[in-house]
């Protein structure tokens, strides 16, 4: 009877070492980058590469997906994150046709920052809670400080 072949168990990398992003683009271009890298075959870790990353390319997309079931953001949004992210650099200004779709894009990267940021997916605590201090006391409009 032949031995069974054992598969070897993956090896998970601490994740002290892990950096997080500096923007919600950086995430998002390299989330990008990932599932294309997957869909051409790429078996993906956030261990693997030459920076290690506190998430997987799923967490962004999750984060993303939630956006929409919240109606903060729109298909629109979706399709012109998805439009840009593949081709790896962002609408400009400059030029005149991409216009309305940098205005979507900063509108999707406005919404996608806070969860990014709350996450710990992107460096930085969320915009608006600059301390831990801050983040635990909520502040209502015209409350005295």
């Amino acid at each position: 009877m032949p031995i069974a072949t054992r598969r070897a168990a993956p090896i998970l990398a601490s994740m002290a070492s892990a950096q997080p992003f500096a923007s919600a683009e950086d995430a998002w271009f390299w989330t990008m980058a990932a599932l294309a890298a997957r869909r051409d075959g790429a078996r993906l870790s956030a261990s693997r590469g030459a920076v290690q990353r506190n998430c997987e390319p799923d967490d962004v997309v999750k984060c993303l997906d939630r956006l929409y079931r919240q109606r903060r953001i729109e298909l629109c949004h979706a399709r012109i994150l998805r439009i840009w992210g593949e081709r790896g650099c962002g609408p400009s200004a400059v030029i005149p046709a991409e216009r309305g779709d940098l205005r979507l894009w900063r509108e999707a990267m406005g919404a996608l920052d806070f969860p990014l940021r709350a996450k710990g997916i992107v460096a930085g605590p969320p915009r608006g809670m600059e301390s831990a201090e801050e983040a635990r006391v909520i502040r209502f409009p015209g409350a005295r400080a």
